[in-house]
Parts: C-alpha cells; sequence; structure tokens
C-alpha cells in the first residue's frame, strides 16, 4: 500500500473552479450583462378589481429614451441608458460613464384595454395604470358547495 501526501490547498483550488464553472453555468444574467445588457428595472404590481398598477423604477434616463409597449395581456419596456458626468478640480478631470441597454417584459394577470393605458414618468419611476377589460372586471364565479 503506497502512502499518498494529503494537499488541502489542492482541494481547495479543485473545489473553486468546480464553482466557478456551476456559477458560469448558472448565471445567464451575468452573460447578458457582458453581451450589452446593463441592468434590469426593478417591478412593483398591483391589482385592483378595475385595473393594473404597474411601477417600475428606471432612474438616470429621460422619457424619450424608453420604448413602452403594452399588448392584452403583457408589458415591455426597452430603453438604453446614455449619461456622462464630468467634474474638473484642481487641474484634474474625472469622466464617468454609463451606457447600458435593458429590456423586460412582464406578463399580466389579467387582460387589459391596451387602448387605454395612462402612464407618467417622474423621477425615475414609469407609473402604468392600465384598466381592466369589462368581463376580467366580473370574473367573479361563485361555485356552490353540496
Amino acid at each position: 500500500m503506497a502512502l499518498v501526501r494529503w494537499e488541502p490547498f489542492r482541494e481547495i483550488e479543485t473545489l473553486q473552479r468546480q464553482m466557478n464553472r456551476l456559477f458560469d453555468e448558472l448565471a445567464p444574467a451575468t452573460r447578458e450583462m457582458r453581451d450589452g445588457i446593463a441592468f434590469v428595472p426593478s417591478a412593483e404590481l398591483e391589482e385592483t378589481p378595475e385595473a393594473i398598477h404597474l411601477r417600475l423604477e428606471i432612474p438616470g434616463m429621460d422619457a424619450k429614451d424608453l420604448d413602452v409597449q403594452v399588448s392584452a395581456d403583457s408589458v415591455s419596456i426597452a430603453g438604453e441608458r446614455k449619461s456622462e458626468t464630468k467634474t474638473e478640480e484642481k487641474g484634474m478631470t474625472r469622466t464617468e460613464f454609463r451606457y447600458g441597454k435593458f429590456q423586460r417584459v412582464i406578463p399580466l394577470p389579467a387582460r387589459i384595454q391596451n387602448t387605454n393605458v395612462q402612464a407618467e414618468y417622474k423621477d425615475g419611476i414609469l407609473s402604468l395604470t392600465l384598466p381592466k377589460l369589462e368581463e376580467e372586471k366580473n370574473k367573479v364565479v361563485k361555485v356552490n358547495l353540496s
């Protein structure tokens, strides 16, 4: 029987390689960021009997740079962030760039009237009021118990 020297650091390196491979396989969002997708805006969805209220956090953009498309059962928001800050202080110039595209498609829990959508973009928050179709408003069904 041969003696084998135990090298704990070699086992740690092997574990690290395996973990890196796992994260590369399970992180498609990281690959999208490398391919030009900058971020995915946070969203908040609230459903009332009359409408669906959708709010998205899209800071640092102008309304003209947003593309909002509403269908009967989903909302698609896309845009491109282009910002540059430049400061000059004590003979030094500092410039920061933030560029990148984003796109998010949000499925809606009920069908809506996409011709009557109300939108507001203020302080980096996009608010959409999506009125429901009449048959969606009256979709409550009573169940009889025997």
